[in-house]
């Protein structure tokens, strides 16, 4: 059932993961002006003349994204129309065509009117958001027809459990996005002291570094303290299992991932594998935010 629809939302999918991507390489690269202060047009050219490294990153940043807008927009409108029987699709649907508009809006503003770090740092999170909602809506394709869905039974604490992890998740989104646009990436040299130190204090950029690390860390624990929680009273619940299990792997591997950038000086891999697994743990709190609000009748 649905199969044109399953495979156009399997390819915006990767298609918005690849844009969350190129997003963390223009930050990674300083290159959100490589097209100075113009926009849609680079430089005011359709086509860049001998374009910089820097100009190709962020022009084709561009590209993808809008061509990736376009996807969203179709692919929200066919799953209302096909989907709109699912008590998530209508919702979904509106909240990824607002974020990828929001993100368009914000990514151009920055590039025609300059806008301060605090408000550069929200555009990875709206585009994990983004990803996260064509994601969803690409499961409820997935899962229309079948005679089973998941609509696991759990009690209230740990239903608000997970809500508080994927906010809280979000939150340490918003700070390492923060580091990387004030360059705090390397302000804390070593791991776990930072510059030799226990506690270098929250000022400037090595204060935004410690706080991330500090907050990250935490992170970690609201995982593993949701996945012991699930493995203690929910084993029954396979969906539970598996999501909680996702989860607490791409937070370690998140974990990991942040020493290494510390330790090798945030390569261009590294760095980039840090924000993809976030994005990957975010979109699977969201998946089990989803299901947990269904109700089983």
């Amino acid at each position: 059932m649905h199969r044109f629809l399953k495979l156009f939302g399997v390819i915006t999918s990767i298609g918005m993961l690849i844009v969350l991507m190129q997003g963390a390489l223009v930050t990674k690269t300083g290159s959100g002006e490589g097209c100075g202060a113009t926009w849609p047009l680079c430089f005011g050219e359709f086509i860049p003349t001998s374009p910089q490294i820097e100009t190709i990153i962020e022009y084709s940043h561009r590209i993808v994204s809008g061509l990736m807008g376009l996807f969203i927009i179709i692919f929200a409108i066919w799953a209302w129309k096909k989907l709109s029987h699912m008590r998530e699709t209508k919702f979904l649907s509106i909240m990824a065509v607002f974020f990828i508009i929001f993100q368009g809006l914000l990514g151009a503003g920055a590039v025609v009117f300059g806008q301060s770090k605090a408000i550069l740092a929200l555009h990875f999170g709206i585009s994990a958001i983004s990803l996260a909602t064509v994601v969803l809506l690409t499961v409820l394709a997935f899962e229309d027809g079948k005679v089973k869905v998941p609509v696991p039974n759990v009690s209230k604490g740990f239903r608000n459990y997970v809500f508080f992890a994927i906010i809280y998740c979000y939150l340490v989104i918003y700070t390492g996005a923060y580091v990387k646009h004030t360059q705090a990436t390397l302000a804390c040299a070593g791991f776990p002291l930072c510059n030799g130190q226990i506690f270098p204090g929250f000022a400037g950029p090595t204060g935004s570094h410690y706080f991330h690390r500090l907050v990250g860390i935490a992170l970690f624990f609201v995982i593993v303290g949701m996945f012991i929680w699930a493995i203690r009273h929910y084993r029954h619940e396979p969906t539970i299992i598996w999501g909680t299990g996702l989860a607490l792997l791409f937070v370690s591997g998140q974990l990991i991932s942040g020493i290494a950038v510390v330790f090798t000086a945030a390569t261009l891999f590294t760095a980039m594998l840090h924000a993809l697994i976030i994005s990957l743990l975010f979109t699977t709190l969201c998946y089990l935010t989803m299901i947990l609000t269904r109700i089983k009748y």
